[in-house]
């Protein structure tokens, strides 16, 4: 089947608002003992799931022959991660959302196997809807938008995520905060993954470093860099980092970022 990237990114942002909206009504009635622990400080709740169980019904509808890649493993099928899939997270801020932090995304990625081809990142609260597809730019709102024309570091804004469940490496994180803290105008904590993408890509952070993420973290996120003229590897400065699980996006000052990181980072 033959497929037309533009005319599904467009489709998608309509999916993604409507399950922005969702996510809104919810949040205003949500009740602490909604809550539920898949691990250490791994928070999901029934509008995680309900939400999910939302977007991968009308995905399907959109695309037929693509599998899913989801946090909350609403298809219960095993993806093929070279096949064509959709990467989704329903709700990426989860924790924010649960304390009333008006931080939080829908985030929905279209990808061929470690590539993503389309990807929509929406922010109910801002009411901003980042897209982007193959070759076709990246976009706020329909507006075209670029990563940041900074091109050093020590006129850069940087955001990051702290580690919540895996500690190992919090000695090596720490020396590689401090040495950023000082070497850059500062450092944020969104806690939304897919938002700190969104925010390289439109140049309201010139770059974004985490590990240990998930692929439906950063699938949209990634395309939207990649699209508004950015920079992204992994922490090797390769190309792994969909399934791997640690990303280094940013803006022109992006390698520099790299050269820090890899002097800690074994």
């Amino acid at each position: 089947m033959t497929y037309d990237l533009a005319d599904i990114t467009r489709d998608i942002c309509t999916i993604a608002t409507d399950a922005g909206t969702f996510l809104l009504q919810e949040r205003n009635r949500f009740q602490p003992e909604a809550i539920e622990y898949k691990g250490l400080n791994n928070l999901v709740s029934y509008v995680d799931k309900e939400t999910e169980k939302q977007l991968v019904s009308r995905l399907r509808d959109l695309l037929p022959e693509a599998g899913f890649i989801t946090e909350e493993g609403t298809t219960g099928q095993e993806a093929d991660q070279t096949a064509l899939n959709w990467i989704i997270d329903p709700l990426d801020g989860t924790t924010n959302f649960i304390h009333g932090l008006p931080v939080f995304s829908v985030s929905i990625g279209l990808a061929q196997g470690k590539t993503p081809i389309a990807g929509v990142i929406y922010d109910p609260n801002r009411d901003e809807c980042f897209s982007a597809w193959q070759g076709g730019g990246a976009y706020c709102n329909g507006t075209k938008i670029s990563v940041s024309p900074v091109m050093h570091l020590s006129e850069s804004l940087i955001a990051t995520g702290f580690p919540y469940r895996i500690f190992d490496k919090m000695p090596t994180y720490l020396q590689i905060l401090e040495t950023l803290i000082k070497q850059s105008h500062g450092l944020r904590r969104l806690g939304s993954a897919a938002i700190d993408l969104a925010y390289v890509a439109c140049g309201r952070f010139e770059a974004f470093y985490e590990y240990n993420l998930n692929s439906w973290d950063m699938a949209a996120g990634v395309l939207l860099v990649q699209e508004a003229g950015g920079i992204v590897s992994d922490f090797e400065g390769g190309s792994e980092y969909l399934f791997r699980g640690d990303i280094i996006a940013g803006s022109g000052m992006q390698p520099e970022l790299l050269n820090v990181i890899q002097k800690y980072w074994e």
